[in-house]
């Protein structure tokens, strides 16, 4: 069964959940946009690796040491001689391992040549958190920009900061924080540094946008809504949520006395 959420599930944001659900929509364009772009172009999936250590981790709330007190043997007798007092004795401790992390992406690629034509991203916690993560993703991000290869950037996660755009547009005039939660980037490299952003909140549905190809070809059709429900329900994770629980970056205001309706007139709440 599809999510009740009419577009993005905040729900699925979590650490636990967004892992698969970031593996299962790269795969899910990948197969999706494959047809549409046969003979001359092919979707490779590749990968990013990352290598943190300690509070870079994604396992967050996982302490990085851990003490144990020296125990006292069951079967020492009490006496009144004095002794020396005994030499600091060991204590077991754990040392931050570091981690290798995966996350997938997609390239749109030219058969004959092997050009990449298109990179596509779906943005994680490790992009949009500070730190080794997004500092590795903006610079190659600033690289793609520079190039001729187009880029595709989908923002499905309100924690974070977003990624850079020149626009006051997006921004709320008095307070200048962000009016959307969601963002699909869509930069051709002969229209930049003009793109199209698709900017999007809870309520809306998630938006479909083209994905750009060689100049004056036909350009496929992600329809991400579709691709997003699917995923949902092949995922069973209509069974995997408790929607009784708080979320975790919370809610505004405004959009958590909207989720809370919508949750309780479908009896999950």
């Amino acid at each position: 069964m599809p999510s009740i959420f009419p577009g993005m599930d905040p729900y699925l944001e979590r650490p636990a959940l967004w892992s698969g659900v970031h593996h299962r929509l790269i795969t899910a364009i990948a197969n999706d946009l494959a047809p549409q772009i046969r003979p001359k172009y092919i979707v490779a999936i590749e990968e990013h690796v990352y290598q943190t250590i300690g509070e870079q981790s994604l396992l967050l709330g996982v302490p990085d040491v851990s003490v144990h007190g020296p125990q006292r043997a069951s079967n020492a007798t009490e006496s009144n001689v004095a002794v020396a007092a005994p030499r600091t004795q060991p204590i077991e401790v754990q040392v931050p391992m570091p981690e290798i992390l995966t996350e997938g992406y997609l390239e749109i690629r030219e058969v004959d040549s092997g050009e990449v034509i298109t990179v596509i991203e779906i943005l994680s916690p490790k992009n949009k958190k500070s730190g080794v993560g997004r500092q590795q993703y903006e610079n190659k991000r600033q690289l793609i920009l520079g190039s001729d290869t187009h880029l595709v950037e989908i923002d499905l996660l309100r924690q974070g900061k977003p990624m850079p755009v020149l626009s006051n547009v997006i921004k709320n005039s008095s307070t200048g924080e962000n009016i959307s939660s969601y963002r699909i980037l869509v930069s051709r490299s002969n229209r930049r540094p003009k793109a199209e952003l698709y900017a999007f909140n809870l309520q809306d549905v998630i938006p479909t946008f083209t994905v750009p190809l060689a100049p004056q070809e036909p350009e496929p059709v992600v329809d991400l809504q579709s691709l997003f429900s699917e995923i949902y329900d092949l995922g069973g994770y209509d069974l995997r949520i408790d929607y009784s629980r708080k979320l975790v970056p919370a809610l505004s205001t405004t959009d958590a006395a909207w989720a809370d309706r919508l949750l309780r007139d479908r009896g999950l709440r």
